[in-house]
C-alpha cells in the first residue's frame, strides 16, 4: 500500500510492505511534484490511501503523480464507525480526514479514554471515551500560526524566536510565551475535563510542533509519530 497524509502545508507518505513501513518521506505542498521521482521507484502499489485536507487543486496534483499507476487513488473520509472508533460528530463526514484517522491509530494504540492532540498548522484536540467514542474537540491555530497571524497583524511587532517564561520582558518571549500559553491551557482544559469522567485518561501528542508543546504540558503525555498514516495503514489492512 502507498499511504499518504497531505495536511495544509506538508504531505507525509508511507510504502507498506508486507506490514512493514519500507519506505516513507515528507514534501512540502510547494514542492509536490517532487514526488514523481520518488513514486517511480516504488513497485505498483494494491492500493493507495490518501487523507488530503489541502483541497481540490491538490488532489487534482496528487491523482497526476498516481496516474502512473492502474490502482486507482481513495480519498479517505470519516465514518460513522470504523475500526472500532465512533464518529460523534453531528454529521460525521464533516470531521476532517485527518482527525479521523489520527482517533482511529490512537484508539488502537491505547483502547482507552484518550485526549488526541495534532500540532500542526492548526491546533486538533480531540477526546475519545473508554468505549471508542469520538465525544468532539477542538480546533484552534498552531502555535506558528498564530505568531505569524500575530506578527502580520501588528505592525509593531517582529517574527523573533522567544523563551517561554512566567512575565515576560520583551516582545519575542511575549508572543512566545502567549501562544504557547493558549496552546497548553486548551489542551490542559480538555484533558482536565475529560479526566474527570474517565481517571487515568490518556494524551496523545502528534505534529511538527507537539515535541514542543509536550515538553510544557503537566500531565502524562506520550508523542507518537504519523498518526494519520497509522490510521490509514490500520484502514487498509482492515480491508485486506
Amino acid at each position: 500500500m502507498l499511504l499518504l497524509d497531505v495536511g495544509n502545508s506538508r504531505c507525509k507518505w508511507a510504502y507498506v510492505q508486507n506490514g512493514r513501513w519500507t519506505q516513507q518521506g515528507v514534501v512540502e505542498l510547494a514542492s509536490l511534484a517532487v514526488l514523481q521521482a520518488d513514486f517511480a521507484r516504488l513497485h505498483e502499489p494494491s492500493r493507495i490511501l490518501i487523507s488530503n485536507v489541502a483541497g481540490a487543486a491538490i488532489a487534482a496534483q496528487l491523482l497526476k503523480l498516481c496516474a502512473l499507476w492502474r490502482c486507482a487513488p481513495e480519498f479517505l473520509q470519516a465514518q460513522p464507525t470504523q475500526c472500532g472508533v465512533v464518529n460523534g460528530y453531528a454529521q460525521p463526514q464533516q470531521l476532517g480526514s485527518d482527525r479521523w484517522l489520527a482517533l482511529i491509530a490512537a484508539w488502537h494504540h491505547v483502547h482507552a479514554a484518550c485526549l488526541v492532540v495534532n500540532c500542526g498548522t492548526a491546533t486538533t484536540i480531540d477526546a475519545l471515551s473508554a468505549r471508542g467514542e469520538f465525544m468532539g474537540g477542538l480546533i484552534l491555530p498552531g502555535v506558528q500560526l498564530m505568531r505569524s497571524s500575530l506578527v502580520a497583524n501588528a505592525s509593531q511587532l517582529a517574527q523573533q524566536d522567544g523563551t517561554l517564561c512566567d512575565f515576560p520582558r520583551n516582545s519575542a518571549d511575549a508572543i512566545h510565551s502567549g501562544v504557547l500559553r493558549a496552546t497548553l491551557a486548551a489542551i490542559e482544559h480538555q484533558y482536565a475535563t475529560l479526566a474527570k469522567r474517565y481517571v487515568g485518561a490518556h494524551c496523545i501528542v502528534s505534529g511538527g510542533a507537539a515535541l514542543q508543546v509536550q515538553s510544557h504540558l503537566s500531565m502524562p503525555v506520550e508523542y507518537r509519530e504519523n498518526l494519520v498514516l497509522r490510521g490509514s495503514h490500520i484502514i487498509g489492512e482492515s480491508k485486506a
